[in-house]
């Protein structure tokens, strides 16, 4: 059975025929209109979400689907102490498919192994968030008309940020992408993300410090913000969350091709006044969300039915534990897994750190 847990889950091929049911359930809604009668989708929501919670009940609602789940942990068994697994084994006898954000980093992953339908990752701490991912991919589509050889400008919150960490996985694999990093010193983009991005032993992305230097070589520029839930303390966050803030004299150095992009919420990393800008496609973005998700839900139900598979990860049990403090097996009884990456580094099966 597929599930959609990272972006790298599906393959090039996949993503371009899931972006073409998007633009065509664009074009032709009422095609679609009771695809999904009869099915539910179950949206296990442990983090607050407004954009992501709603775009999955819209979709699944114009497929003629039905919705049900929970939106805060609190009102749930989870309160009481009930594992992910527990909950997803109880919750796969209600459901025909599953959106889950977690606030641990590899809960959905855990989710995936027991389910009996498939799971999708709305967002897992700051790891990843597929979906999300697939809604920059059908912007960029939309708007640019291709994939490869563009200059991307990732900008803000380059350390937790799991929308930033989704993009680089899925579009290092199209020809030509080149990465600019934008942030301050201590939201730089972890180590282990990084490695994503050498080829050949070689760093193939630049570092810089302001904005002004990057906006004249993107192509694509995705602001993020400072995420205050992610700090530990709050005095650091208060003290970075001004760090890069986009507004109409900086708009005027970047090409007149290139397009802003922001998973949204904003708070001040990008003035008002820049919604003016024909370039500034943020908003068109959240619309294309609800659209690729539709494509998704029904993609996902349509492969299981015809019980498509994927690659089966290539895991290991070892004798140790994950040092990430935010990984799911931090905190719940999970089988600990990990695999090599192709330099040979082994890493966690569930949130991607280096052992």
């Amino acid at each position: 059975m597929r599930h959609l847990i990272d972006p790298t889950d599906l393959t090039t091929n996949e993503v371009e025929e899931l972006m073409n049911r998007a633009i065509d359930i664009i074009g032709h809604p009422a095609r679609y209109a009771e695809v999904c009668h009869g099915k539910k989708l179950a949206t296990l929501f442990y983090e607050p979400s407004t954009r992501t919670r709603l775009s999955f009940t819209s979709a699944m609602m114009e497929l003629g689907g039905q919705v049900l789940g929970f939106s805060d942990a609190r009102s749930s068994s989870v309160s009481k102490g009930e594992t992910v697994a527990d909950t997803v084994r109880v919750v796969s006898c209600f459901a025909d498919i599953i959106a889950m954000r977690h606030y641990k980093e590899g809960a959905p992953r855990v989710a995936s192994e027991f389910s009996r339908i498939p799971i999708i990752n709305a967002g897992d701490g700051g790891h990843s968030h597929p979906t999300q991912t697939l809604t920059d991919l059908l912007t960029i589509r939309r708007e640019l008309g291709h994939f490869d050889h563009l200059t991307i400008g990732l900008c803000g919150d380059l350390k937790y940020g799991r929308t930033v960490h989704s993009l680089i996985k899925a579009m290092n694999r199209y020809d030509g992408t080149r990465f600019v990093l934008i942030s301050p010193p201590e939201l730089r983009l972890p180590d282990y993300m990084k490695h994503e991005l050498y080829v050949d032993g070689k760093p193939d992305f630049v570092e810089v410090n302001t904005l002004e230097e990057a906006m004249p070589m993107l192509d694509v520029l995705y602001m993020t913000r400072v995420q205050q839930e992610r700090f530990a303390d709050l005095s650091e966050y208060e003290r970075l969350k001004d760090s890069f803030i986009l507004d109409e004299e900086r708009m005027r150095l970047g090409k007149e091709s290139m397009i802003v992009l922001h998973p949204l919420p904003r708070v001040n990393e990008i003035t008002t006044g820049v919604d003016k800008d024909r370039r500034a496609a943020y908003f068109r973005q959240v619309e294309n969300g609800k659209f690729v998700r539709m494509a998704l839900i029904y993609t996902l139900l349509q492969w299981k039915e015809e019980e498509r598979k994927g690659e089966t990860p290539d895991v290991g049990r070892y004798d140790m534990i994950c040092s990430n403090d935010r990984c799911i097996t931090a905190t719940e009884p999970v089988e600990r897994k990990f695999y090599k990456d192709k330099d040979g580094v082994l890493r966690c099966h569930y949130c991607d750190h280096a052992v």
